[in-house]
C-alpha cells in the first residue's frame, strides 16, 4: 500500500516512509526518522531526530518524537530514539532522544500506551506494555520493565529502575527502585503490598501468589537487609515470580530500594 500523506506535510529527504503509513495534516518528518508499516501520524505532530518508529504505532497531535535530551551536558552527539510496535503515544507527549554518556539510545518497546503529555527523558529504557497515564514523566536513566502501570500525574526520578508487573498509583513522586509487583502509593511512593490484580490477570496461580506473599513477608523483616534476604531467596525458591524479584535486588543499584512494609 502506498503511504498516504497530506500535502500540507512536510516530509524532509532522507526520512524513510513504510508501506500504508498516513501522515496527517502539518504534520513533520524528520531527515533521519523510520516509520515502519503502516505507522499513522496525526496532524500537528512531530517526528524527528534518528528514530524509529515501530510497525502499526499510532502519534496523536502536537506529540513530539525524537527531540534532543533536556540535558546540559548534551553537546550535539548524534543520538538515538527507538520505538516499538503498536504504540499510541497521545497528544502532547515528548519523547528524546538518548546521550552519549547515557549510552545513546532511548527506547520504548511494544504494545505501550503513554498517554497525553507524557515525557520520557534521555536514555531511558521502558518495556513492552506498558501504560504511563496523562503527565507522567520519565527522567533521564529510568529502567521502567514489562507490564508496569504509571498513574496520572506521577514522576520516576533518574536512574530509577522499577520491575516487571509493578503498580505505581497517582499523584506520587518515585525516587527509589520499585520491587516487580509491587503496588506503589503515598506522595513520596511506598510499597503497600502486591499488584494482585496485575498478577492474576497474567495467570498468576495460586501458589504463585502464595509464594510472592511470603518472599515480599521476608523482604520487609526489619533484622535482615534487602540483599542478604534475596540471596537466599535466590538459594531456596523455585518460584519464577519468586526468582525474578531477588535477582533484581541482588543486580545492586545506582538508587536505594522501596522496601516493603
Amino acid at each position: 500500500m502506498e503511504p498516504q500523506i497530506h500535502p500540507s506535510a512536510v516530509i524532509e529527504a532522507g526520512a524513510r516512509i513504510g508501506p500504508g503509513c498516513r501522515i496527517g495534516p502539518f504534520a513533520i518528518i524528520g531527515p533521519e526518522v523510520t516509520l515502519a508499516d503502516g505507522v499513522e501520524v496525526k496532524s500537528h505532530a512531530v517526528v524527528t531526530g534518528w528514530t524509529d518508529v515501530g510497525a502499526g504505532s499510532v502519534i496523536f497531535p502536537f506529540a513530539c518524537v525524537g527531540e534532543v535530551p533536556q540535558d546540559l551536558k548534551y553537546a550535539g552527539e548524534r543520538t538515538r530514539l527507538i520505538v516499538g510496535a503498536r504504540c499510541r503515544i497521545r497528544e502532547g507527549a515528548t519523547l528524546n532522544t538518548g546521550t552519549a554518556g547515557g549510552g545513546g539510545v532511548t527506547r520504548v518497546g511494544d504494545d505501550c500506551l503513554l498517554m497525553t503529555g507524557v515525557h520520557i527523558g534521555h536514555d531511558a529504557q521502558v518495556g513492552n506494555g506498558v501504560i504511563m497515564a496523562n503527565q507522567v514523566a520519565i527522567g533521564g536513566h529510568a529502567v521502567i520493565a514489562d507490564k508496569v502501570v504509571i498513574g496520572g500525574l506521577s514522576g520516576v526520578h533518574q536512574f530509577v529502575r522499577i520491575g516487571t508487573g509493578a503498580m505505581i498509583g497517582a499523584v506520587l513522586m518515585v525516587a527509589h527502585d520499585v520491587l516487580p509487583y509491587a503496588m506503589v502509593r503515598g506522595p513520596r511512593g511506598e510499597v503497600d503490598g502486591l499488584n494482585l490484580v496485575g498478577l492474576k490477570r497474567r495467570g498468576a496461580s495460586r501458589e504463585e501468589l502464595r509464594a510472592l506473599r511470603d518472599a515480599y513477608d521476608a523482604l520487609a523483616a526489619p533484622e535482615r537487609s534487602l540483599q542478604d534476604t534475596a540471596q537466599a531467596l535466590l538459594q531456596s525458591t523455585g518460584s519464577p515470580h519468586v526468582r525474578e524479584i531477588a535477582a533484581f535486588i541482588a543486580e545492586g543499584s545506582d538508587r536505594a530500594f522501596l522496601k516493603p512494609k
